[in-house]
């Protein structure tokens, strides 16, 4: 018999509710793949519900020895918009679903029909990854890798490129319509950041590039700090960078070798003699200066 897919079970659900259950009657699951819920997009979604209704029926599947009691599958967001308008019951799609079925489910639907955020979908595509090969997160990590370097031509132990489990990663992206190369240079590596920072992306509170930028400050202390004020003070992109710089100068102040490294790799890196000549004119005046003192310190 074959193998059910969670895009099966997607195929299968109606778009038309079965049922109406009351809403005091379902509870949230323990596993949920999103933890942040943007409180102003809730609001959004209460206020088209109070005018239009639930457009969509929530998934749930029965508590097993508990009649009439539902664990929620998919529809967080509407469940969480009902219960701020008090909402007595609410349409619902039932199904018998196994553990892994209905984690796999709640992950597509997530995937596909919310706005998660980075490490949300990062974190959801692997669990997804994980349910339908039936393996460990770290031998899909190292398949995606794999996959990735035998695109890039280097030789690997393993070919995975159209091999059976090569071929069900690609059906997975295909059918969440993500690419799994893109997958795996841009949100595999967020998953190795600070946890303070994958805490501060979990919650919403800050964007990816903005997280990658100070994630690059290796003092913990500093980068928490600097965390903390992008946060608070909705610090842009470019205000980030300005404020690592400044705390790279001011510790490179303390050491005079780093001092001098960080400002030749500065130097170099603005290709003043490209970018600015003028600039790179007034430059050389200043390296001019520098190396007469060189000198006369030198005899």
């Amino acid at each position: 018999m074959a193998r059910r897919t969670v895009g099966n079970y997607l195929a299968e659900l109606p778009t038309e509710p079965e049922s109406f259950v009351a809403i005091a009657n379902i509870r949230l699951p323990e596993s949920q793949p999103r933890r942040y819920f943007d409180p102003e997009k809730i609001q959004q979604l209460a206020a088209s519900i109070q005018e239009y209704g639930i457009l969509e029926p929530l998934l749930v599947r029965p508590v097993p020895h508990q009649g009439n009691h539902y664990e929620l599958v998919a529809g967080e967001r509407r469940y969480r918009a009902a219960m701020q308008l008090d909402l007595k019951t609410v349409p619902v799609v039932i199904r018998d679903l196994n553990d892994q079925q209905a984690l796999a489910i709640a992950l597509v639907e997530n995937l596909t029909r919310e706005d998660l955020n980075p490490v949300e979908e990062a974190e959801g595509i692997l669990k997804l990854l994980e349910i339908e090969l039936a393996v460990d997160r770290k031998e899909i990590k190292s398949l995606l890798y794999s996959l990735d370097n035998e695109k890039k031509g280097k030789v690997i132990t393993h070919n995975v490129m159209g091999s059976p489990k090569g071929d069900q990663i690609e059906a997975v992206f295909t059918k969440l319509g993500q690419n799994w190369a893109s997958f795996t240079a841009n949100r595999l590596p967020l998953l190795n950041l600070p946890e303070d920072i994958l805490e501060a992306l979990r919650r919403g509170e800050i964007a990816y590039t903005k997280a990658k930028a100070i994630a690059r400050l290796k003092d913990s202390e500093a980068r928490s700090q600097l965390l903390q004020t992008a946060i608070r003070d909705n610090l842009s992109l470019n205000e980030i960078r300005k404020r690592i710089n400044e705390l790279a100068v001011n510790t490179a102040e303390e050491k005079p070798q780093s001092r001098i490294d960080q400002t030749a790799k500065r130097l170099k890196a603005t290709r003043l003699w490209e970018k600015n000549p003028e600039k790179w004119h007034q430059m050389q005046a200043l390296l001019a200066q520098i190396n007469a003192l060189i000198t006369e310190a030198s005899n």
